[in-house]
């Protein structure tokens, strides 16, 4: 399953996690690929794409987003918060590890609708 993980607008917090990603022992074999932007944003970082392939996986990358979370508790919450999966767009700013691995689970199963505010 890919998700995106969207900046807006906030380019340092995309650029943080994606370090934190590729630095935590548990994500260091996900794929994560910067999205930049085109046209008059070209080059300016949008998302990251993350590829999670099993529970462990989704389970690994809730735990170090909400540890990465965490760190930034003096950072007002902007940037690195919406994941988005098909039609769905969900801010995760909020959620704990478990129900962050619950929804991705959710959405890999096609439960979780496009409206979904968890």
């Amino acid at each position: 399953m890919q998700i995106r993980i969207m900046a807006e607008g906030d380019e340092h917090a995309l650029t943080s996690l994606e370090s934190w990603l590729q630095r935590d022992p548990g994500t260091t074999n996900l794929k994560v690929t910067p999205v930049t932007g085109e046209g008059s944003t070209m080059g300016f970082l949008e998302a990251l794409d993350i590829v999670l392939s099993n529970t462990a996986d989704w389970s690994s990358f809730a735990i170090a987003y909400a540890t990465w979370r965490a760190t930034r508790n003096n950072t007002p919450a902007s940037g690195a918060r919406i994941l988005s999966h098909g039609g769905s767009s969900v801010d995760i700013s909020h959620l704990s590890p478990e129900e962050l691995a619950d929804l991705l689970r959710r959405l890999d199963d096609g439960v979780a609708g496009s409206d979904s505010t968890e």
